[in-house]
């Protein structure tokens, strides 16, 4: 059985968020600065790296911590396990939250950023062989049904309100949202998966720009499943974060029932990557001393090392082995997006590429305002839900029991995971 969705409450404006406030702060003045001046006054980028940490963190991987709701959905409604239902709304929140900012950092990377509204409007202009066009159409629409399927939150809280307008509006609205749920969850299912793998097939039109171990005609498949495993890892992250800010009940049974299948997902990418050399003869590549390779390696060892953590039984119900295996499992999908877009691709001889310091900023002031805004929402909205633990997922294996109790014991009184 699960808690409803409430409202954490609380004041909004703590240290920590005036700590990242700061952060937001520096950020907006060096916008304000880029906008005023142009891209060139702010980053280090030029003809051979047209992308840099904009793109490839803000979008590429940001994108892809954000498709905790996309990952969660495919769970709940797809393969349909309603036991998973509580973390819907805080992982929907999240992606939301998270493919707005992307969305706004495509635009601080535009040099003429003040042109974008012709992407959606002036159809008459779309080059329908584009793949960036396709990217841009589907995380702009995914946006809105993003913000659209946490609306019944809003609408909740509004209901309350104490203004006679606004509860009139979320009463009759809230029906409606509710009736359109089923065309938004599968529009929202649809659009990532689309727009996650063309990154990929992006990245297939570098040719031999990019180096051998990342070419491959499966690379949508691997950005596919890449944004699936850090999906799930965002969820465990955010969930174990916020139930230690915000001191609300543990849903770690739930994690755990929820990790088992993404270790699984973890080691299929690496049978998946390692198929996909051996097919393409590039086996021999992985024995040879450099950087590239060094690369590589790491990248499979951290997915490895994640799904490792997570396929015993007795590690999945300890709250630090899931945070542990959530975080590495982030890095290890980073690393592989990352190397993708920046790390092994080469336009060639005398270009060369690192982000200034206003380019970092920036990209800190950006994530720092997203906390804030996650801060604000959850602390005003119905979003979070407490869970009970043995009730939403069935009985609990004895031998887990008596690894939870002998964890509990080892734990000094006021500690936590």
């Amino acid at each position: 059985m699960s808690h409803a969705a409430t409202p954490v409450g609380g004041r909004i404006v703590t240290r920590p968020f005036l700590v990242l406030a700061a952060f937001a702060a520096i950020g907006a003045a060096l916008l304000a600065w880029r906008f005023l001046f142009g891209i060139g006054a702010v980053t280090n980028l030029n003809d051979g790296y047209p992308w840099g940490i904009w793109i490839a963190f803000d979008v590429v991987v940001g994108t892809a911590i954000a498709c905790g709701g996309y990952a969660v959905a495919l769970v709940v409604y797809i393969m349909n396990r309603g036991r998973y239902h509580p973390l819907i709304r805080s992982a929907i929140i999240t992606s939301a939250l998270g493919y707005t900012l992307a969305g706004f950092s495509v635009v601080i990377d535009l040099g003429r950023w003040w042109n974008v509204y012709g992407v959606p409007l002036q159809f008459w202009n779309w080059n329908l062989n584009s793949i960036l066009l396709e990217v841009a159409l589907c995380i702009m629409l995914y946006m809105l049904v993003l913000w659209l399927e946490i609306s019944p939150a809003f609408l909740e809280k509004g209901q309350t309100a104490a203004s006679p307008r606004v509860r009139n509006f979320s009463e009759k609205a809230l029906p409606k949202v509710n009736r359109a749920m089923p065309w938004l969850i599968a529009l929202g299912m649809v659009l990532p998966t689309m727009h996650q793998s063309s990154l990929g097939s992006l990245m297939m039109l570098a040719g031999p720009r990019l180096h051998e171990l990342w070419l491959s005609p499966l690379l949508p498949l691997m950005f596919l499943m890449t944004c699936l495993s850090m999906g799930y890892a965002a969820v465990i992250l955010e969930s174990t974060l916020s139930t230690r800010a915000f001191r609300r009940p543990s849903e770690t049974p739930l994690l755990a029932r929820l990790a088992r299948p993404a270790a699984i997902l973890f080691v299929a990418y690496v049978v998946v990557r390692f198929a996909d050399l051996a097919y393409q003869g590039k086996a021999g590549i992985l024995f040879q001393p450099d950087r590239y390779v060094l690369l590589f390696w790491t990248e499979i060892v951290l997915f490895l090392a994640a799904a490792a953590m997570l396929l015993r039984a007795n590690h999945r119900v300890s709250t630090a082995i899931l945070f542990r295996a959530a975080a590495v499992t982030l890095a290890a999908g980073a690393l592989y997006r990352f190397s993708t877009f920046l790390f092994v691709f080469d336009p060639g001889p005398g270009w060369s590429y690192f982000p200034g310091v206003a380019e970092i900023m920036i990209t800190v002031g950006v994530v720092s305002a997203e906390i804030m805004a996650y801060i604000a929402l959850v602390k005003t909205f119905p979003i979070l839900a407490g869970v009970r633990a043995a009730p939403a997922v069935g009985p609990v294996p004895q031998h887990v029991i008596e690894d939870m109790s002998e964890e509990k014991k080892a734990t000094p009184a006021g500690s936590g995971d």
